[in-house]
């Protein structure tokens, strides 16, 4: 029961990391100190005094440059790659009981896979609201997205189960709205062509 636990923690805190890079790693590293999340012997540097350091300055830096319209296009163009090896690398911190080769792999497989969905999810939101709204509601946008990463990241840590029920269930909300879409653009293409 302990590995369902620690996929369920792993994969909710790197999907959050798809919503903000640095707040799912921050969670972890306040968690350990605080003696709430276990980390393996290889990830025990997270749970150090510098790691919370430097994670909190990381979060407030990521968080305050998606207020400012110019810089979050740019942290957007750099947040893909960098919320896959979080993921990764977060979810990684979970899985030490899965020893390091199985660990790594699954990781990547599992964590990357969900970072990369809700960062790609992140994105569309973001390119929507900048339509819509010409940009100008992206900053009320990033300030929901950070709310979202650290409430995904703690549901994760207290209650694993709860946050990967909750992601399951926003996966198949997506692929509803998706398919839904795809078929109605389908319909639309057969109408004119027609």
């Amino acid at each position: 029961m302990e590995w369902v636990l620690a996929v369920c923690a792993g994969v909710g805190l790197a999907a959050a990391c798809g919503l903000r890079v640095f707040v799912p790693l921050l969670v972890v590293s306040v968690g350990a100190k605080l003696g709430f999340v276990g980390l393996g012997e290889q990830m025990a540097w997270l749970g150090s005094w510098p790691a919370v350091a430097a994670l909190s300055i990381a979060v407030v830096v990521e968080g305050a440059g998606y207020l400012v319209p110019w810089i979050d296009h740019a942290l957007d163009v750099i947040a893909t790659p960098a919320a896959l090896a979080a993921g990764t690398l977060v979810a990684a911190s979970q899985f030490a009981d899965f020893g390091p080769a199985a660990g790594w792999i699954s990781a990547a497989i599992l964590g990357g896979g969900a970072a990369a969905a809700s960062q790609a999810a992140n994105v569309s939101t973001r390119a929507a609201s900048t339509v819509a709204s010409g940009g100008t509601l992206n900053p009320l946008l990033s300030l929901v997205h950070t709310a979202s990463s650290f409430a995904v990241s703690i549901v994760a840590v207290v209650a694993p189960i709860l946050a990967a029920a909750v992601l399951a269930a926003i996966v198949i909300l997506a692929l509803w709205i998706w398919r839904r879409r795809r078929r109605r653009s389908a319909m639309a293409a057969a109408m004119i062509a027609a």
